[in-house]
């Protein structure tokens, strides 16, 4: 009878650390001398064999591309698989599927499921820091980044949505339209997208009306309806993307606020059900079945200089959502 083959998570759980600092121990990364012995330790009694880590033989590799996003049943992120899967699909290349979650920890136990399957390339949303990140580089792999980078990997390439250009036009908008208390809610791996919203707002910016939600549905609501009760004075909201614009137009009609009358809203990403909220969405469209597929396109691309980065265009669709700033009454 065959005997289950240890995986990176069982020398995880022996050791009683992290699949990351497992991943970074095997690969030759940081650790205290104490954690490496216990790793290593573990990592022998348990008979751990990390096939791609220890052979690191390109010839020995199966093929394929590993693909990992935070949720796929995320609009955004469904249209972005989609694009990947058909750039595959027409390179005859196979794609094995993971989702993070956005947990840095389950991330890099799929990096390390990839690695031991032995694939050649990975498109990736990155969740965790860098650090995750360098045993597929140290393995050989090709690695291409979508939607996001990772901090400390300029070298890899990326496909990204110009979100400088997607903030500044919807500041502008609201600007435009008298508004000067100007929320942001965001959530995780949008360093960068609150970084340019800094930016275009300049002077305005209020740090309290900065909201950072995790990356489940409950939590963008609870900061969705917490800033909206804290904050009452705030006249409009840029929403990170498309779960944190639902929960803020949830929040709103549970707070009795009327979109746009009372509260203007613009939301990353143009989901099917931005045209059907009454009223309609104001959105930033990003192109996310592009993004996947140049992701694909690249990694897959043999020889030759890849390039550092693709930058696609975003475009703000105005609908029903915004609305000029109403005076606040005077009193009598």
């Amino acid at each position: 009878m065959s005997m289950r083959r240890t995986t990176i998570k069982d020398v995880a759980g022996a050791a009683g650390v992290g699949v990351a600092t497992v991943s970074r121990v095997l690969s030759g990364g940081s650790a205290s001398p104490e954690t490496r012995e216990r790793v290593l330790t573990v990592a022998a009694q348990l008979d751990y064999r990390p096939s791609a880590l220890g052979r690191n033989l390109r010839q020995q590799r199966s093929g394929g591309i590993g693909l990992l996003l935070p949720d796929i049943t995320d609009t955004f992120y469904g249209r972005l698989a989609d694009g990947v899967l058909a750039c595959a699909r027409s390179a005859g290349e196979p794609v094995i599927l993971g989702t993070t979650g956005d947990d840095p920890e389950r991330e890099a136990e799929l990096i390390g499921m990839l690695l031991e399957q032995g694939v050649d390339r990975v498109v990736a949303v990155p969740s965790g820091d860098g650090e995750i990140w360098a045993p597929t580089l140290r393995a050989g792999l090709t690695m291409v980044f979508a939607h996001r980078l990772s901090a400390g990997h300029d070298d890899v390439p990326a496909v990204l949505a110009d979100d400088r250009a997607g903030v500044r036009t919807a500041v502008d908008y609201l600007t435009g339209l008298g508004h000067r208390r100007i929320a942001y809610l965001g959530g995780p791996g949008q360093e960068q997208r609150l970084s340019f919203f800094r930016q275009a707002l300049g002077a305005l910016v209020d740090e309290e009306l900065i909201v950072v939600a995790r990356g489940s549905r409950d939590s963008a609501y609870a900061a969705a309806a917490g800033l909206f009760q804290h904050r009452p004075d705030l006249t409009a909201v840029l929403a990170g993307g498309n779960l944190l614009g639902e929960a803020a137009v949830l929040a709103a009609r549970e707070l009795d606020l009327r979109v746009p009358r009372d509260l203007s809203l613009i939301m990353f990403d143009d989901v099917p059900w931005a045209e059907l909220c009454s009223p309609p969405l104001t959105v930033i469209a990003q192109p996310a079945q592009d993004l996947g597929y140049r992701a694909a396109e690249l990694v897959l691309r043999e020889g030759g200089r890849r390039p550092r980065g693709v930058l696609l265009p975003t475009e703000l669709i105005v609908r029903g959502s915004c609305a000029p700033r109403r005076a606040p009454a005077r009193s009598s």
